[in-house]
């Protein structure tokens, strides 16, 4: 997208053990009447690479751990020549500015209670504004130049819904409002990938065994590594096809993968 290489930030929870330390360590989530659910929690923010949903950097922690706290760490590890996607959950000042500063390009969905002054109207549209925090803070803080982008969907169902995003291309040259508004579509590319990793490599409704949260932490990182793995030679299979990745079953990949270690399993180490 305008030459930057496309990646959206997201999170998910995963089930642990249920044991005394991971219930300490990790927390779980409130349900009904004051219950709390079956498991602990640990909770995984990760940037996803959209183009082919391989999850590239990822914060692992508690469940009570907020997903803006884990994303901070992961802003601070952006890279120029990136344009980053994110949901309005992590749209703010505080992590925007600190995303920012890393020297990626930014396109975010804004929260509806954001209302940055307007500044200048661009000819595709899109506007000029500066973002400042909100309450007494917004009045002390040198003001953040932004660029925003509103529409609403026309699919034929009833929708008045208008979205507004909010990037760091100044310039409609270098991407123009409705370029933009069709990228922001491609988040969803991270969240098929977390489909990916819960429900077929880990098992749909299968909690994470180990015990311990060093343990459990381990195993979350084998996930993510397993899940890089599989999408790497899903890339190169479909680069060497001439096919676009999304041609490529997830699926497949995952069974031939598990079919080619149980075989290796078959040989001694100590054989020629």
């Amino acid at each position: 997208m305008a030459g930057r290489r496309l990646v959206a930030i997201d999170g998910t929870t995963l089930d642990v053990a249920d044991s005394e330390v991971n219930d300490e360590f990790f927390g779980r989530p409130g349900v009904n009447k004051g219950e709390r659910s079956a498991f602990p929690q640990a909770r995984v923010v990760a940037v996803g690479e959209c183009g082919t949903r391989a999850v590239i950097d990822a914060e692992v922690g508690a469940y009570t751990s907020g997903e803006n706290t884990l994303a901070g760490a992961l802003c601070d590890r952006l890279e120029p020549g990136m344009l980053v996607l994110a949901d309005r959950g992590f749209c703010g000042f505080p992590l925007w500015k600190r995303a920012e500063a890393s020297g990626a390009d930014l396109l975010w969905r804004a929260k509806s209670d954001m209302r940055p002054r307007h500044l200048e109207t661009l000819h595709d549209g899109s506007w000029l504004a500066e973002l400042r925090p909100g309450g007494n803070a917004g009045r002390h803080t040198k003001a953040l130049m932004i660029r925003v982008i509103e529409y609403t969907i026309d699919d034929g169902r009833d929708n008045d819904t208008c979205y507004r995003l909010f990037t760091t291309i100044l310039d409609p040259d270098q991407a123009g409002a409705l370029d933009l508004a069709a990228a922001y579509a491609q988040r969803w590319e991270i969240e098929t990938a977390f489909a990916e990793l819960k429900t077929h490599q880990r098992g749909s409704h299968v909690v994470l065994r180990s015990k311990s949260p060093p343990l459990v932490l381990q195993e979350i990182w084998g996930h993510l590594c397993c899940h890089y793995a599989i999408r790497t030679l899903m890339f190169e299979a479909a680069h060497a096809a001439q096919v676009d990745t999304d041609r490529v079953s997830f699926t497949a990949a995952l069974r031939i993968a598990r079919r080619s270690i149980s075989q290796a399993r078959d040989f001694s180490p100590s054989a020629p």
